[in-house]
């Protein structure tokens, strides 16, 4: 672990290749970056976050990852370099804010890679530790016990934690907030060793089958872990870089393979241009005149082929068409009294003689009706 100083000055360490880096920004060390509380005796603690990034660009390297929980914690550098970056200086720019004044200070770290005489470590293997977030994993004295774990389990002449990983980055889900639940970390370590037969023991059908049915296979090394870690052992991941696994296979001729064509020639720059706009109007023309002709068609069906209210009527008996036109003019006579009131009632309200004496009666409203018209009841004798 290294602390950055006080000073404005670059700070220098020197990680391993294929070995567990961790870089600590402790707030402690930055307070006095910062001016104090205005009461003098007043205990400091101002929120300070840490920003972080390769110096000339917006991120940091791929392998370097950064972690801080809240503005009250310290900022934690962690990753595992590659032996691609031996040998080439990367300097990281800190940049530290202090939440309550906006002031900010600034300093670089440079990370020098070294290169491994014992990397890559030829066996290794990968926990998931379910009850840890990677803060709390990176710790020193953590990390220390479950490498004593692991040793006593294993039994390595060498043994290195290789990469730390949290289960968020690994497409894991955020924990619910309750019970003190946990993300989760993956803790992938490297021994000289073959692994021992407790780690084998995943392997076997039984521990499969459970595996596959959401169980907890049956280790025995489990209780030395369980006191401080709760591993998932149906996800752990053994790898043998000792056997080498020969990548090329023979290519057998036959259905579903191409026969060789040798490389490939891209087009000449030569190539004429091709004109689509003969294509453009078939696409258009064709569909159109269809829809064309279609409408035509169905146009002409429903508009000259018409048979006409002459044809229906010859075609129809006359006493229903006598009692169509009577219903029609009742229905015209009751819409026109429905429309104007003061229209001349209807005959059925004309005055008509008494059946007993013969005398007129007079109607409901003998003054509304036009005189001049005289009802047919009236002919009678």
């Amino acid at each position: 672990y290294t602390i950055l100083s006080k000073v404005h000055s670059d700070r220098n360490v020197y990680p391993s290749a294929g070995v567990l880096f961790v870089h600590v920004l402790e707030r402690e060390y930055f307070k006095g970056e910062f001016p104090p509380y205005p009461k003098p005796g007043e205990i400091s603690n101002d929120p300070i976050t840490f920003n972080t990034n390769l110096m000339g660009y917006p991120d940091r390297p791929g392998w370097l990852r950064y972690i801080q929980r809240t503005p009250y914690s310290d900022g934690v550098l962690y990753g595992s370099p590659t032996m691609e970056n031996v040998g080439k200086p990367t300097i990281i720019e800190i940049t530290a804010y202090n939440r309550r004044t906006f002031e900010t200070a600034r300093h670089n770290l440079i990370i020098n890679i070294m290169s491994a005489e014992d990397f890559p470590l030829p066996y290794q293997a990968e926990f998931f530790i379910r009850n840890m977030n990677v803060e709390e994993m990176l710790a020193s004295e953590v990390l220390g016990d479950f490498l004593g774990a692991v040793k006593n389990v294993w039994q390595p002449e060498r043994l290195n934690a290789i990469n730390i990983t949290s289960a968020l980055d690994r497409g894991g889900r955020v924990p619910l907030p309750i019970n003190d639940m946990k993300e989760g970390v993956y803790v992938m370590v490297g021994a000289d060793v073959p692994f021992s037969s407790c780690l084998r023991e995943v392997e076997n059908p039984q521990n499969q089958l459970r595996c596959s049915q959401e169980m907890e296979p049956v280790i025995t090394c489990d209780k030395k872990f369980r006191t401080q870690f709760h591993i998932d052992w149906c996800k752990i991941s053994l790898v043998d870089n000792t056997k080498q696994v020969s990548t090329f296979q023979e290519v057998i001729r036959g259905e579903g393979i191409l026969p060789d064509g040798g490389e490939y020639k891209p087009p000449s720059d030569t190539l004429k241009s091709r004109d689509y706009y003969s294509d453009f109007l078939i696409t258009l023309a064709v569909p159109s005149a269809i829809a064309l002709v279609l409408f035509l068609i169905l146009a002409y069906i429903m508009c000259c082929r018409r048979e006409g209210v002459e044809k229906r009527n010859m075609q129809t008996p006359d006493i229903q068409l006598v009692h169509h036109s009577a219903i029609q003019k009742s229905t015209k006579e009751l819409r026109d009294m429905s429309k104007n009131r003061e229209i001349a009632w209807p005959l059925s309200t004309l005055p008509v003689f008494h059946p007993v004496t013969g005398e007129i009666v007079p109607a409901l409203r003998a003054d509304s009706y036009d005189n001049t018209s005289m009802p047919l009841m009236q002919t009678q004798q």
